[in-house]
């Protein structure tokens, strides 16, 4: 039997157990199984070869993969945002292989990936969706372009899909600490009130993955899919941004109902409705810093800043001029918001804000 089948074969008798506390650690199991059998199906895809179109190198300061149903628009985003000339039409599978395209905003360099339509199945091999969405998982952000217009399904479907091959969406990552060890058995704590989940379970589901030996500390309350994601270990956590297109032919009174959704952003390319909206949330989604530079008693130069992310430090910084800056680094000296006096001098940990100036002194 393949996994494929193997998979179904779980999915059916999930399907058949009824939810209840008596087969919470039932079901907690299958889905054990099933998270390895699906993490089995991605590292033999991955190791075979990605398919022509989709081995597209990465470029910039990052990545936002379009994803979506086919003819929602994704083409058309691409050909508007940038000077790429994506194939546009309202038949289906206009796209066939993955088309990058260079978008230039507050002086970062992204690189925006048009993905082929998938469908349904996409991540069981219908198609070359399992193409699409295991490129997915390279991006630093998620545009899920949706069609106002359609059935409100598309979205749970694509999550689905997405979740198959190991992408979950706007989610943390589980605080829980797992260390595989040689020896010693299995040493399991919490430091909080678990819910769902029970020692029992956590060394059932290790022996299922063959670990004997390993060092547990869940720090919140977690779910049982939660501490199976930090088993398989296979997962990527992603922001992502729901995008509704073709607002403008449907009422106020649903485009302000879709609005109101989390992470959502509404839309018209063709009318360019919300674009400006759209590029920052993007930009903020994408957690970027500009942190502008310095010499010694000379004015910043605004006109370049450095592209960094949320959380980046004076040693991020150092790295994004050039690394041999490390080698002779002796204090930096920071204006803006993350100094607690202007300047303030600090070392390589320092962690910066957005629209910092930076200074350099060396030994």
């Amino acid at each position: 039997m393949g996994i494929l089948e193997k998979i179904a074969e779980i999915e059916r008798e999930m399907s058949r157990t009824q939810k209840n506390k008596a087969t919470e650690y039932h079901l907690g199991l299958l889905k054990g199984k099933l998270a390895k059998l699906r993490a089995e199906l991605i590292e033999v895809k991955s190791s075979g070869p990605k398919g022509e179109g989709f081995d597209v190198k990465r470029s910039g300061d990052a990545r936002v993969a379009l994803i979506g149903f086919p003819s929602v628009g994704k083409s058309t985003l691409l050909s508007t945002i940038t000077d790429t000339e994506a194939a546009v039409s309202n038949i289906d599978f206009t796209t066939l292989q993955a088309t990058p395209g260079r978008w230039e905003y507050n002086g970062a360099v992204i690189q925006l990936l048009d993905l082929p339509g998938i469908i349904e199945g996409a991540s069981q091999g219908i198609g070359r969706g399992k193409q699409v969405v295991s490129t997915a998982r390279t991006a630093d952000v998620i545009l899920m372009m949706l069609d106002a217009t359609k059935s409100h399904l598309q979205r749970p479907l694509l999550e689905k899909e997405l979740e198959a091959v190991g992408i979950r969406l706007n989610k943390k990552r589980p605080n829980i600490y797992l260390k595989i060890k040689t020896g010693g058995g299995i040493s399991y704590n919490a430091t909080c009130k678990q819910s769902e989940l029970t020692e029992k379970f956590v060394y059932t589901l290790l022996h299922q993955y063959r670990i004997f030996n390993a060092e547990i500390l869940v720090r919140e309350d977690v779910t049982i899919d939660d501490f199976i994601d930090v088993v398989v270990g296979n997962r990527i956590y992603l922001p992502c941004l729901y995008v509704y297109n073709k607002i403008d032919a449907i009422t106020i009174e649903e485009v302000d109902k879709i609005a109101r959704e989390d992470h959502t952003i509404v839309v018209s390319i063709e009318q360019d409705l919300n674009m400006e909206m759209l590029k920052q949330k993007v930009w903020e989604y994408l957690s970027f810093l500009r942190v502008y530079t310095k010499r010694h008693s000379e004015f910043p130069d605004f006109s370049e800043g450095l592209i960094l992310r949320q959380g980046a430090t004076v040693e991020d910084a150092c790295r994004a001029i050039h690394k041999s800056l490390l080698e002779n680094f002796k204090y930096a000296l920071v204006w803006g918001r993350s100094a607690k006096h202007n300047p303030q001098r600090v070392g390589i940990t320092h962690e910066l804000s957005d629209d910092d100036v930076i200074e350099i002194v060396h030994k």
